[in-house]
């Protein structure tokens, strides 16, 4: 019970039922014991070591196929490995490339002072084509 009704003086005598505490406790020990393994989650990640030297890159073999890259300008002028294309070859032109290579890649590479919409169309005239796109960067990471 909560309270003692028969006290020395006839009055009450609170007392602290301990029970439903301990309960309390022991329900919310065993909801961390349950939830503290899902939090520890490990995630493995294989970070290169840098090097003293930097170690150049192979060049090629001398039979190596050079990679058909898609280029846009500002002006909007779609050229393949920098000759120039009408825009309704362009699909048919890189599918014939393509056709003779064993890769089927295609990159792409626009300047930054390319408009967002120039480029896109580009981009979504190659995927029409059913061509697998690789876009190049500015810049390889160090």
């Amino acid at each position: 019970m909560a309270f003692d009704l028969g006290g020395a003086k006839g009055g009450l005598r609170p007392s602290m039922n301990v029970t439903p505490l301990v309960d309390v406790v022991l329900v919310l020990l065993i909801i961390f014991m349950v939830v503290t393994p899902l939090l520890t989650k490990q995630m493995w990640m294989n970070v290169p070591a840098k090097a003293d030297k930097q170690e150049e890159p192979q060049p090629p073999p001398p039979d190596a196929l050079p990679p058909v890259v898609l280029t846009v300008d500002k002006a909007g002028v779609l050229r393949i490995n920098r000759e120039e294309v009408p825009r309704e070859q362009v699909v048919a032109r890189l599918q014939r490339m393509l056709n003779a290579r064993p890769d089927k890649i295609v990159f792409f590479d626009a300047g930054d002072d390319v408009p967002y919409g120039t480029a896109m169309d580009a981009l979504d005239l190659a995927r029409g084509g059913d061509i697998t796109i690789g876009v190049l960067p500015d810049k390889l990471a160090d």
